[in-house]
């Protein structure tokens, strides 16, 4: 029964040591991003759980190991911030909105998968995939960059301060909301206004000024904006743990990569930090009990809230599903299987939106994780089940010690996953590729980091495909044949074509197409059939046409058209599958060209232009 369903403990042993020495890698990983998002690491956490687990059991590929991942948390901590800011800066508020398009996205990659899309994600360009793992990578470093520091603006009081007369306005605001919607805010009596506004407190101004200056220095702008003044306020402590933390991560390595040296980072500077340095600043509690089910999320939220995010969440759907497959390719490729691309894609979407129940991140396969799991013994989904288990047990009984791990270890490491993220292969070449294909990698890039992550994709895509279609109807321009007969026999030579050619000379042009015939091509296309010179006949040679579309069908029947128009009769040679059944429903054959003009090969074709030739002269 079990095996029905996917299990095989025949490599349990195997599964076993592979699933915990991914649990482990995973740990450090799911606390930073947790971090990261602005959920908190108990969220990171609490994601890696629920998704390892769920991914495994329902996905497709049975090696992988999944969680929250960089690019993943890159467009989490977004969606967290800008919901954060449509409610007034109160997390407790958001949270509701903010897990429901987390389930969103979930289930919207198990859609993906029921419709079977997983197929399709190949078809993203590598200079959209690289300029945007890329930016992800930037994205991380710089935003990383204060925490480091130990510099956190809300608690830099010159520069909250520059915030007060905002925070007054904001306050004021919102009594003028309340009061609208209490139906009370009239214009001959202000009193209940100037009531409210009098039992406003400095703390509850400072508060608003707080939130007002972490919003105003959150993502990359916001973290370039206050660099300088990071700098001026180092807290020397916070460094020197972030410095140690990536020192370690790199130098372990190089003395053996059998422990994970992140894993080691976190658990040597940390047992320092603790031991030996009276104060410095953690990562905030976390909890031992069991995940709590968040039921606030289906009575706490409305459809005004997550309107806005709905294509945020589409495209956290789609990263993750690029993200995973990408994975599931690596581990195809090391296990010598082949993974199910959409049972993966409904996996992850399970996962994550049981994940946003319990209150955590969303995630998608990892690629690290996935391959220490292989090398390690994982050979099925037993493996990321028991990774799941494992981070939960370290939950239950490690969760108040886990809470005392410095903040500036995890930006440590969250660096380190920043610029290993970066794509240093597509860099590496960027003086090989052609220019259109360096700008877009470059434009996504440069969207990625500064103007944001579904307009970087957007646009990327959009670019890439205008600049595949140029270059296919450059290729097709370039290999489409047009001459008269006699020059045309020459490059493709048919017995007995001498005889033809000398009687017909320049009466008939034979044009030769060799590929689609789509709207990039079509335009084209009209020009050079309108540019022939005085002829009697026209020959379509459609032999290496595998496709037309709507525009190629027009571009073909106007052409006909104007050539019909100058008394010159056009034939088909070779008119077969997808461009004789569109333009047969067209009836651009039999209305424009009757069957008889549809020859099956050019020797047909020859017989009857003999004739006609033979017919016009004895006229």
């Amino acid at each position: 029964m079990l095996k029905k369903l996917g299990f095989d403990f025949s490599h349990f042993k195997g599964d076993l040591f592979g699933g915990i020495t991914a649990g482990i890698v995973a740990l450090p990983l799911a606390l930073a991003f947790g971090l990261q998002s602005g959920l908190g690491a108990t969220a990171g956490l609490y994601g890696a759980i629920f998704i390892s687990f769920f991914a495994a059991l329902f996905g497709g590929t049975n090696t992988q190991i999944s969680g929250p991942t960089a690019p993943m948390t890159a467009v989490s901590m977004v969606v967290i911030a800008g919901i954060i800011g449509a409610n007034e800066g109160s997390l407790e508020r958001a949270l509701p909105a903010i897990l429901m398009v987390f389930i969103l996205a979930g289930l919207m990659q198990v859609l993906m998968g029921v419709f079977k899309l997983g197929q399709y994600i190949r078809y993203i360009p590598y200079p959209v995939v690289s300029g945007f793992m890329t930016g992800i990578g930037v994205i991380i470093i710089i935003t990383q960059i204060l925490p480091l520091l130990g510099y956190y603006p809300k608690e830099d009081i010159s520069y909250t301060n520059g915030f007060l007369p905002e925070a007054e306005e904001v306050l004021m605001e919102r009594i003028l909301r309340e009061e609208a919607a209490e139906d009370i805010l009239v214009l001959e009596d202000f009193k209940e206004t100037v009531r409210r506004a009098g039992l406003i407190t400095k703390e509850e101004i400072l508060d608003e000024a707080r939130a007002l200056a972490s919003s105003a220095s959150s993502g990359v702008i916001g973290s370039l904006r206050v660099a300088g003044r990071a700098f001026s306020n180092i807290n020397w402590i916070d460094l020197i743990l972030g410095l140690v933390t990536i020192f370690i991560i790199y130098g372990f390595k190089r003395i053996t990569k059998a422990i994970p040296s992140t894993l080691v980072a976190l658990l040597v500077v940390s047992g320092v930090a603790y031991f030996f340095i009276p104060e410095y600043r953690t990562i905030g509690n976390i909890p031992s009990g069991f995940p709590i089910l968040r039921l606030e999320i289906f009575s706490g939220f409305s459809l005004g809230q997550i309107a806005p995010y709905i294509f945020t969440a589409a495209s956290l759907a789609a990263l993750g599903a690029i993200d995973s497959l990408l994975t599931s390719i690596v581990a195809d490729n090391k296990t010598k299987t082949k993974h199910n691309p959409d049972k993966e894609l409904v996996g992850q979407g399970i996962g994550n939106s049981i994940a946003a129940l319990f209150g955590g991140i969303p995630g998608a396969g990892a690629t690290i994780r996935t391959i220490v799991n292989i090398d390690a013994g994982g050979k099925t989904k037993l493996s990321g089940m028991i990774a799941g288990i494992l981070l939960l047990i370290i939950l239950l009984s490690l969760g108040p010690m886990a809470s005392q791990i410095p903040a500036a270890v995890l930006a440590g490491i969250l660096i380190t996953v920043g610029i290993g993220v970066m794509d240093y292969k597509g860099l590496g070449h960027v003086s090989q590729l052609p220019k259109a294909e360096v700008g877009v990698m470059i434009l996504v890039l440069v969207l990625t980091v500064f103007v944001g992550l579904i307009e970087a994709v957007v646009i990327g895509l959009i670019l890439s495909s205008i600049l595949f279609m140029k270059v296919i109807a450059d290729v097709i321009d370039h290999r489409t044949v047009s001459s008269p007969l006699r020059e045309f026999s020459r490059e493709i030579p048919w017995v007995g074509e001498e005889e033809i050619y000398r009687s017909m000379e320049e009466k008939v042009y034979i044009k030769h197409l060799d590929g689609p015939l789509f709207f990039g091509f079509a335009s084209r296309f009209g020009e050079m059939v309108t540019a022939l010179p005085e002829i009697e006949v026209v020959i379509l040679r459609m032999d290496k046409v595998p496709y037309i579309d709507q525009s190629g069908v027009y571009a073909l029947e106007d052409a006909i058209m104007d050539l019909h128009a100058q008394d010159i009769i056009v034939a088909f040679v070779d008119l077969h599958g997808q461009p004789e059944d569109i333009l047969e429903a067209f009836s651009v054959v039999p209305g424009l060209i009757p069957e008889e003009l549809c020859f099956d090969n050019f020797d047909e074709c020859a017989q009857w232009l003999k004739t006609h030739v033979d017919n016009r002269n004895s006229a």
